[in-house]
């Protein structure tokens, strides 16, 4: 790991997800988490303030990356949620198969390199009966949106984590054994048009 992934990203990817827009859809999607929660990428904690305490009994924060842990220190000291952090990447939670009530993922699809198996593996450790909640960016509507996504996401991938700009949100999920049982999208306004077009809603296993 190199001085950029040590502490250029982390800083960069702090910034960038405490934006404003982005914690507003944040403000949407959270508190519908209940149960023993495992948030996928919980980076440097900007969900925790959104969490209803009321609703949650335990919430395991999978963040593989030591950079961002440490950025979410302060956030986790101020929570009131009982936390357990998981170091491991998506496609190997270390949790036994059905412990889940939720599975949040708020921009967090787009950096995972085998997205595949990161949903194969969120199936298998949530119950019967829980909910995927989702919130993140990809495939624009629009194919001159949709051209620069295709253009960007090279360089982009090496300055945001690996982030692709384009992936096809919805069809990822379906293809990971879900079904979406609720979904909007709309552009975030004051965000650039490329990284900016929003999915979120919750799904359940298929």
């Amino acid at each position: 790991m190199g001085f950029y992934d040590r502490h250029i990203l982390p800083w960069f990817l702090d910034t960038a997800m405490s934006a404003k827009p982005i914690r507003y859809q944040r403000k949407k999607v959270v508190p519908q988490a209940q149960g023993r929660v495992l948030e996928i990428g919980f980076g440097s904690g900007h969900n925790l303030p959104f969490y209803d305490p009321s609703k949650v009994s335990h919430l395991w924060a999978l963040e593989p990356s030591a950079e961002m842990r440490e950025r979410a220190a302060e956030r986790v000291a101020a929570s009131p949620l009982p936390i357990e952090y998981l170091d491991l990447p998506g496609e190997q939670i270390p949790l036994e198969d059905e412990s889940a009530d939720t599975v949040l993922i708020t921009y967090t699809l787009c950096t995972i390199p085998d997205v595949a198996a990161a949903l194969s593996q969120m199936r298998r450790v949530m119950k019967p009966d829980a909910a995927m909640i989702f919130c993140e960016h990809g495939e624009a509507p629009d194919e001159n949106v949709r051209r620069w996504q295709r253009r960007i996401t090279p360089v982009w991938k090496k300055i945001g984590g690996g982030c692709h700009v384009g992936r096809q949100i919805p069809k990822l999920i379906a293809d990971g054994g879900f079904k979406i049982d609720k979904m909007e999208t709309m552009y975030l306004p004051g965000t650039p048009r490329f990284a900016g077009f929003n999915y979120w809603g919750r799904a359940s296993k298929a």
